[in-house]
């Protein structure tokens, strides 16, 4: 329980490791996952350190299972996820063992993968040619012209045929026509089906082009051009016997290419698959012994480097543990010398180690994301599990829009672990993913509130019967629009609803806003009010713990003071307020004054006196027949409350530095007669004692940092007390907008009528349903967090908590191999 409300006390500890021991050692610290080691070796280059190549090594094995990994996801295979535990660390001689396994691995598939586009150039080609074979016989009959000598179809021109890419024919045409100057005459036909591109394994569109010229000029032109626009030029005879002869010799060379093909894709299929089985649990053994080297470069090697020397921040509570953690490696490695783990006396700040868990992880991550808490100093996380929330819920507090969340929230929790092993990679995912319980609890508690404020989608539920009733006809209710019901008379029942607000006043168009506002803003303060002096009593824990005696009656007492006197007394007028004043009519004269007094009529504005309080004056503006006070000796208590209240601040900003002057002037004063001592037996042949330094500097720095906490202070309990009030606005502006989502859409849908109507429902109710969602959950609930985290990083924890702290960091195999995942991912 310590570590969740304070962070663990921390030890620093200086290890001695046999050499052959250390690999083994470190290992288990890594499994532990409870040590963090500080680097010896601060100006020395990485690349000379002791053990820079085993991590070179372990760079290179990486590269390797990377590109066995690329190949694999290349073919779909599914890698297999790791059964069971996680496997440990390999031993040093291991890595010999990895190393040859995937230097073949990678030379066999590399072989594969050169002979594999080696077969599909050549299938390119052939394929190509036998598209080339076909399309061209109507090119030439076109062209030709019988020899009388020979009888054979002959074309009087010169040509050259070839392939080019689709998308590259009109700039192809419009070249050969500039640079011939007209006098080639070009065909060409699409290829219907993609062609495979041996290099970079995507599909492409090609078309069959010949070009018909005389001479050899044009020849060496044509050429030309078409080797700038990568073009493929294949021979073509020009008989059609020729043809049709190349042809089958083609084809039938390209069956057997496809029956090599075959057999070479499946040996290349076979040995990913293999691969595939193993890879996981490679990069993981390869990632944890590289992650050793690492931190044994952090090491110093004693003179006789047989010895290895490091420093660590470990928690005090886990010393037995790592010690058992350093036996269990020392008997791994086979080595007969015992480690040793000495505590170290040190100036030096600890880091920072809360100990969490999936639950409260993610309300620590949020008041990490404020600043990382000074050693030892009060967590204000387990507390902000329940005030998170629950402020989130004063504003967002809607039973429906609550129940969408709270769903959503739980949706998460219940598929946890499905969710986790899908390592889905978007950034919004993640952080909704990451604080599923702090949506849970707000959904939760956004329920509660909606059931106090008696809202469900901006409607009401009565559960228990209303405390009110129509004692009016229907004409009187439709003629008179701004009619009130009397809570003095037959209208009200007398007796409150059973749970939160009355339905009733969902009915209400004329008063709505007024009471429902008048009662959150109070409610809003008051919640202020407490979760501050809330805050002020943590700095009290904070003062005991660290013994800052003088803290505690220079700046707890007066600042407690300063916000009760003031503030609480506010909050206090309210509660008499609502206790003291009633519904009572004031029938003048007739009835007893001091029920008159007592009546609503009467009841004084908490904001009027608060203001009269601080200025010393009475409300002038008081009717007659009414008390501007609200019992009896208000006026003189308010003035002394105020009185003593100012009578903090000069304690808050003079306190502090007044003993520490005086400390210093008792220290300086005990110094004067240490010198005069040491004079005395200097003339006797002693030595003279050092004169004594000033200190005036700390004490102006003192000073400074003591004005601008009081100013900070004081102005801030104004300020903040006024910050809570967007408790009220929030919930005001949910409410209106749920409001008025119903009564554009959805009310308009369940008005209408006939089989029309039930169209028009089910598409209005689409789009309120969407509006709801999107913004009045997503866009809302994002307003509302951001406001909540305001409230406690400023209103709540400026009043304790400094969040000057440097995070533990704890050599750990499981944040190595989850913060590689992410990256992969």
């Amino acid at each position: 329980m310590g570590s969740l409300f304070r962070s663990e006390e921390m030890t620093l500890c200086q290890l001695f490791l046999q050499s052959e021991a250390a690999y083994a050692c470190v290992s288990e610290l890594g499994e532990l996952g409870l040590v963090q080691f500080r680097d010896l070796n601060p100006d020395v280059n990485a690349f000379q350190r002791k053990f820079v190549n085993e991590v070179r090594r372990c760079d290179e094995m990486e590269r390797k299972l990377r590109y066995l990994e690329k190949e694999i996801r290349r073919d779909g295979i599914p890698m297999l996820e790791i059964p069971g535990e996680v496997p440990e660390a390999p031993q040093p001689r291991e890595m010999i063992d990895l190393e040859a396994t995937f230097e073949k691995l990678e030379n066999e598939l590399r072989e594969v993968n050169q002979n594999a586009e080696a077969l599909k150039r050549n299938y390119l080609e052939l394929t190509e040619l036998k598209h080339i074979l076909r399309k061209t016989q109507v090119f030439f009959d076109e062209r030709l012209y019988c020899d009388a000598d020979t009888g054979v179809y002959r074309s009087p021109l010169s040509f050259v045929a070839g392939v080019i890419l689709r998308e590259r024919i009109p700039a192809f045409e419009r070249m050969l026509w500039r640079a011939c100057r007209g006098n080639v005459f070009l065909r060409q036909a699409e290829i219907d089906t993609p062609l495979e591109d041996p290099s970079s394994s995507d599909q492409v569109y090609k078309s069959v082009f010949i070009i018909f010229f005389q001479g050899d000029q044009l020849k060496t032109r044509v050429k030309k051009i078409c080797e700038g626009f990568r073009a493929t030029l294949y021979p073509c005879p020009e008989a059609p016997a020729d043809r049709r002869e190349m042809a089958m010799g083609v084809m039938t060379r390209i069956e057997d290419l496809n029956t090599v093909l075959g057999q070479t894709q499946d040996h290349r299929h076979r040995v990913l698959v293999a691969a595939a089985k193993n890879i996981k649990n490679w990069f993981v053994k390869v990632r944890k012994i590289k992650a050793i080297y690492h931190t044994l470069n952090l090491f110093n090697l004693d003179v006789t480097q047989k010895c290895l020397i490091a420093e660590c921040w470990v928690p005090a509570l886990d010393m037995e543990t790592i010690q058992l953690a350093l036996r269990r490696g020392t008997e791994r490695s086979g080595s007969s010398v015992p480690p040793i783990l000495n505590r170290m006396e040190t100036l030096e700040d600890p880091p920072t180690y809360n100990r969490t868990n999936k639950f409260t992880s993610a309300f620590q991550n949020l008041i990490y994301a404020y600043g990382v808490a000074t050693y030892r100093e009060v967590n204000p996380a387990p507390y902000t599990i329940i005030t998170f929330p629950f402020l989130f819920a004063v504003m967002f507090g809607d039973l429906g829009h609550g129940a969408l969340m709270a769903a959503f929230g739980f949706w998460m929790c219940y598929k946890e672990k499905p969710l986790q092993a899908k390592k889905i990679d978007s950034e919004i995912w993640n952080i909704f993913f990451g604080g599923r319980y702090i949506v849970l609890l707000m959904g939760l508690f956004s329920m509660y509130t909606g059931l106090i404020y008696n809202d469900i989608f901006s409607k009401s539920l009565n559960i228990f019967g209303s405390s009110w009733q129509n004692n009016y006809n229907e004409s009187t209710l439709r003629e008179n629009k701004a009619l009130q019901l009397n809570p003095d008379s037959e209208d009200y029942l007398q007796y409150p609803y059973a749970f939160g607000i009355d339905p009733v006043w969902q009915l209400a168009e004329a008063n709505k806003i007024i009471f429902m506002n008048a009662y959150k803003m109070k409610i809003s303060i008051i919640i202020g009010v407490f979760h501050m002096l809330f805050g002020v009593c943590m700095s009290l824990w904070n003062h005991i713990y660290f013994k800052r005696r003088i803290s505690i009656y220079v700046e707890f007492i007066p600042q407690i003071m300063f916000l009760t006197l003031l503030f609480f007394y506010m909050v206090l007028l309210m509660f008499i307020k609502w206790t003291t004043y009633g519904p009572t009519p004031p029938y003048f004269g007739s009835q007893d004054p001091e029920i008159v007094k007592t009546s609503g009529f009467c009841a004084p504005s908490i904001l009027i006196t608060f203001i009269n309080m601080m200025l010393f004056k009475t409300d002038a503006n008081t009717r007659p027949q009414c008390d501007p006070t609200m019992f009896a000796g208000q006026i003189g208590l308010q003035k002394f409350f105020v009185i003593l209240a100012l009578m903090c601040v000069p304690v808050m900003l003079f306190g502090k530095p007044y003993y520490l002057m005086k400390e210093q002037k008792k220290r300086d004063s005990q110094a004067h007669q240490s010198m005069e001592a040491a004079a005395e037996n200097g003339a006797a042949g002693g030595a003279p004692a050092p004169a004594p330094r000033g200190h005036d500097d700390d004490i102006t720095e003192v000073f400074i940092h003591q004005a601008i906490h009081t100013i900070e202070y004081v102005l801030g309990s104004v300020s903040h007390t006024a910050s809570y009030l967007r408790l009220w606005a929030l919930s005001l502006a949910h409410a209106q907008l749920a409001e008025v989502a119903w009564n554009m859409l959805l009310r308009k849908g369940l008005k209408s009528a006939g089989y029309q109507g039930g169209i028009y429902l089910y598409v209005v109710f689409a789009g309120w349903a969407a509006i709801s969602v999107s913004i009045l959950v997503l866009m809302e609930g994002l307003s509302a967090f951001l406001h909540t985290l305001r409230l406690h990083w400023v209103e709540f924890q400026s009043k304790f908590y400094s969040g000057e702290g440097y995070l533990f960091q704890p050599f750990s195999f499981e944040v190595i191999l989850d913060s590689a995942g992410q990256t992969e991912e």
